[in-house]
């Protein structure tokens, strides 16, 4: 079972933002359970779809040739719950990179009302460190970007397509 909190993503600009949305739906077993009654998206399954947004942001930042994990949630304001039936769109911004992690502001907004408000903060696992080789095999984690949508939007600073990913062949 995949465990994807972004249903697609919209836009992504290499070093700079990503943006997908997210469709709440009563299929998903989070949103029926979390609260018996009044089905809504989990918060802490708001900033997984903004930490999976953002993940992505900062490892193809790196070609995605680092194992890159969520370390800190920083910041989180919630405005309004995120009921059955809306659609979340995120949006993640690169705020630095450095040698062993990055930064992210993030923000989820729904029917054009600020729904969240997320500071993420993600490290890069040294080889050896936890597990040995990469967090996801080359095919799945390109099989995961193409169901997302990613190849059809991503492009690089310049506006260009992106070429193919040595790591993800």
């Amino acid at each position: 079972m995949r465990w994807l909190w972004v249903d697609r993503f919209t836009e992504f600009v290499s070093g700079s933002h990503a943006k997908g949305i997210k469709n709440v739906s009563l299929v998903e077993e989070a949103v029926d359970n979390y609260c018996p009654g009044y089905p809504f998206l989990p918060p802490t399954l708001i900033i997984e779809g903004m930490a999976q947004l953002g993940g992505i942001l900062v490892a193809e930042h790196f070609l995605f040739d680092k194992r890159v994990v969520l370390a800190k949630v920083g910041r989180a304001k919630f405005h309004a719950p995120a009921l059955n039936g809306t659609t979340l769109q995120y949006e993640v911004k690169m705020d630095a990179v450095q040698e062993n992690g990055g930064t992210v502001t993030s923000t989820s907004h729904c029917d054009g009302e600020i729904q969240a408000e997320i500071d993420l903060m993600f490290a890069f696992l040294e080889d050896g460190y936890l597990i040995d080789g990469p967090l996801f095999e080359p095919d799945d984690l390109k099989v995961m970007l193409r169901i997302m949508k990613f190849f059809s939007v991503a492009v690089d600073a310049n506006g260009n397509r992106f070429p193919t990913y040595d790591k993800l062949n």
